[in-house]
């Protein structure tokens, strides 16, 4: 690909997580909205038209490594292992 190639393309994706991310800002003002109002309401589901919305409590335990790592260290480096990724970024 030539320069002007990868210029346009990297413009045009540049556009495009732009569109994106106005979107998502949009769609989760909107979510905000509707917990907010089902808050107010006590409401924890409802039926709209065809729609079901809940907004519940849901409870988990999940497992604490960075607590686990600093009181049994020798553990914990022994049960991890290093991976590799590749990440892209345009700036």
């Amino acid at each position: 690909m030539s320069t002007n190639e990868l210029t346009k393309k990297i413009k045009a994706l540049k556009e495009l997580q732009a569109l994106m991310e106005e979107a998502q800002a949009e769609a989760d003002a909107i979510k905000d909205e509707l917990k907010a109002y089902m808050i107010e309401t006590g409401t924890e589901e409802m039926s709209v038209d065809v729609f079901k919305v809940r907004y519940l409590v849901v409870k988990s335990s999940r497992f604490d490594a960075a607590a686990f790592k600093r009181t049994h260290a020798d553990l914990y480096a022994q049960y991890t292992r290093p991976t590799e990724t590749r990440r892209f970024t345009v700036a």
